[in-house]
């Protein structure tokens, strides 16, 4: 049977991040998902398609449209949602804001590749960016890592920082607005960038060995957040091989003009999860994470969302 529409509004205050995190480690654990995606439109304007099918968990869907121009108009710039399919029946058992399942999946991506990769004592946490993202991003990685003592957030528009940090000022954890870039990401434990950059914002001279980059924004070919010295410093791990090397720009870029090679990559969560490949070496290791989505994660984000209702 269908189950209503499942709003942001819903259930969004009753969102365990510890939970979201274990829903996607358990996705990892079944047989690896089938994906198929599709983007329509220009690059200022674009539908974004992506479809999955995993074993035991159905079949999902979820289409967005990401428009650039939005932000001036005082609308969100991605908007659309999921359908979710029972695996033997076929029927259509939830239909979900994107807004939704997007904020969980990221943001517990993020904080399941950073778990994996992270030193565990990491204390100064960076947010990159002050978009819809990063408000999921802060109290997600808040509750992962229990031992941080500062969030600092740059923006390109400061004010935009300072608005997230006062809407956020109930968490335990003290935030601050980052004034200078560089020297934040110099102090930094973990980088978590967030932006829609398509030339990088983060420079790998900037990084201190030991730190962990999760880099999230770039989703096209033609976008990126790190530069080739960064992707060159770092242990290099991708959420899935099979959505990032040769369609997202992080590493698509690079790849193509010889800055790093496939070698690099040296694991995914499926790799990662059931231990098959080392993550961090040692503590003065500096690991990189690119955060790439898919429909997969985006199907098991789906799973837990709709066992809230």
């Amino acid at each position: 049977m269908t189950r209503n529409f499942i709003s942001y509004e819903d259930v969004a205050d009753r969102v365990d991040w510890g939970d979201v995190m274990r829903a996607l480690e358990e996705g990892h654990h079944r047989p690896k998902a089938q994906l198929g995606d599709l983007f329509l439109g220009p690059a200022e304007a674009t539908l974004l398609t992506r479809s999955a099918f995993i074993e035991g968990l159905g079949y999902g869907t979820k289409s967005v449209t990401v428009m650039a121009g939005n932000a001036a108009r005082g609308l969100p710039s991605i908007q659309g949602a999921m359908m979710v399919y029972d695996p033997d029946t076929g029927a259509l058992t939830g239909v979900i804001d994107s807004k939704l399942v997007t904020e969980c999946k990221t943001a517990g991506d993020s904080i399941l590749g950073a778990r994996l990769l992270a030193r565990p004592d990491s204390a100064k946490l960076l947010i990159v960016g002050a978009g819809v993202l990063a408000h999921g991003l802060v109290r997600a990685y808040a509750a992962a890592f229990p031992a941080l003592e500062e969030i600092a957030i740059w923006a390109r528009r400061p004010e935009q920082a300072a608005a997230l940090v006062e809407g956020l000022s109930e968490l335990p954890v003290p935030l601050r607005v980052a004034d200078d870039l560089a020297s934040a990401v110099g102090a930094a434990d973990i980088v978590s960038t967030a932006t829609m950059a398509r030339e990088p914002v983060i420079q790998g001279d900037w990084l201190r060995p030991g730190t962990h980059l999760d880099l999230i924004g770039a989703f096209k070919a033609d976008m990126r957040e790190a530069d080739d010295t960064a992707l060159g410093r770092g242990r290099l791990f991708v959420d899935s091989r099979d959505t990032t090397l040769d369609h997202i720009g992080e590493l698509k870029i690079p790849l193509a003009s010889g800055a790093i090679n496939r070698d690099d990559v040296l694991g995914d969560l499926y790799d990662l999860v059931p231990g098959r490949v080392e993550g961090r070496v040692s503590d003065t290791d500096i690991t990189i994470y690119k955060n790439g989505g898919g429909a997969h994660l985006d199907l098991m984000t789906a799973a837990y969302l709709t066992s809230l209702v």
